[in-house]
């Protein structure tokens, strides 16, 4: 089932997640709606409170990006309660978009290596080094668990310069071409 993505200006995209459990209710249901909602909305990553669920679980399927690196030609995966830890290498910009942003892209800095810990749908524990666009798009989906959107990593001048485009998306005046829920009503 496709779920709406929680648009930016949603207090459930800026509180850190809760853990999941391994008996969770409904666990493989939302991971299935939360691939389903992801390929709906062409994206290549999914957090749960993106679409509204505090909980620290998140989706990846980075295969548009074989192009850049045909590394990620099978790169499809569920992380369950992830931790980052360690980041490092020189951090290098790329220009990043967010499903909860539609039609905002903005240069993000970040390092490029990153060693995560995490369980997957059957609850293995895994421990995994990560490189190049897959630790990006890792570390672009453990922040929306974290309760960090993707303008907490821009300049406070660049926020302010785009402020309306903010305002419309929180408003619902985007049209993303996708189900969304807005935080607040169109005026």
């Amino acid at each position: 089932m496709i779920l709406p993505i929680v648009a930016y200006g949603d207090p459930v995209l800026k509180k850190r997640a809760l853990p999941v459990e391994q008996d969770e209710p409904g666990l493989t249901d939302l991971i299935g709606n939360m691939w389903e909602t992801m390929y709906r909305a062409q994206g290549v990553g999914l957090a749960a409170p993106q679409v509204g669920i505090s909980k620290r679980i998140f989706v990846i399927d980075a295969t548009p990006f074989i192009e850049d690196d045909p590394g990620l030609e099978d790169f499809k995966r569920v992380f369950i309660n992830p931790e980052i830890l360690e980041e490092s290498g020189q951090e290098w910009v790329f220009n990043e978009g967010c499903l909860s942003f539609p039609d905002l892209r903005e240069d993000i800095s970040r390092k490029p290596d990153i060693r995560l810990s995490y369980q997957d749908e059957q609850f293995n524990r895994q421990e995994e080094s990560f490189t190049g666009l897959a630790a990006r798009i890792i570390q672009h989906e453990y922040d929306h668990i974290e309760g960090i959107v993707m303008v907490d990593r821009i300049s406070p001048l660049k926020k302010t310069l785009i402020r309306k485009r903010l305002s419309n998306i929180s408003k619902g005046l985007v049209n993303p071409g996708y189900l969304m829920k807005f935080p607040q009503k169109k005026r």
